[in-house]
């Protein structure tokens, strides 16, 4: 994001509580104008997409989930890993399930051997994140549950917990 509002984060007590803020916002989001190709919806992983899917259904949008054809449909939200981010663009995205153990992936930090390794790790996976981030043009919300990645630090001064 580089014009427009500064991104919303929120760190929220529960998944139940992240879907209903997610659902939330991106119903303001679509009393403004704005359609639903127009909102993308990414997380680390395969294992958050029902979290991602359960927020968009909760708004009362319909969704497709990217794959690795990464084809986007008029109609519907888009959702997907932050994998399939790169090269895409929307007026509004949602970064979700930024929790603590799930970006930096837990499991990726236990197998490196040495410093270096796991510098590494950590600056893919923070790449990952803003590689999310920066799909949004013009708003973007990035939630977890307590407790949230550290890499929400980034964002400092604008964190919500709830």
């Amino acid at each position: 994001m580089f014009n427009g509002p500064p991104p919303l984060v929120r760190v929220l007590k529960d998944e139940a509580e992240e879907a209903k803020a997610v659902a939330g916002w991106i119903g303001e989001q679509s009393k403004a104008g704005m359609l639903p190709h127009e909102l993308g919806v990414f997380v680390r992983s395969a294992a958050q997409l029902e979290r991602a899917k359960a927020a968009v259904s909760s708004a009362g949008l319909a969704s497709r989930v990217l794959d690795e054809t990464v084809e986007t449909a008029s109609g519907q939200v888009s959702i997907g890993t932050m994998h399939l981010a790169k090269g895409l663009e929307f007026r509004a995205v949602v970064a979700m399930a930024c929790d603590d153990e799930v970006i930096p992936l837990q499991e990726r930090i236990e197998t490196v051997g040495d410093d270096a390794d796991l510098q590494e790790v950590y600056d893919t996976e923070r790449h990952l994140l803003y590689v999310a981030a920066t799909r949004a043009r013009d708003n973007l919300l990035v939630t977890g549950v307590e407790p949230a990645s550290e890499f929400l630090d980034d964002f400092k001064g604008i964190i919500s917990r709830e």
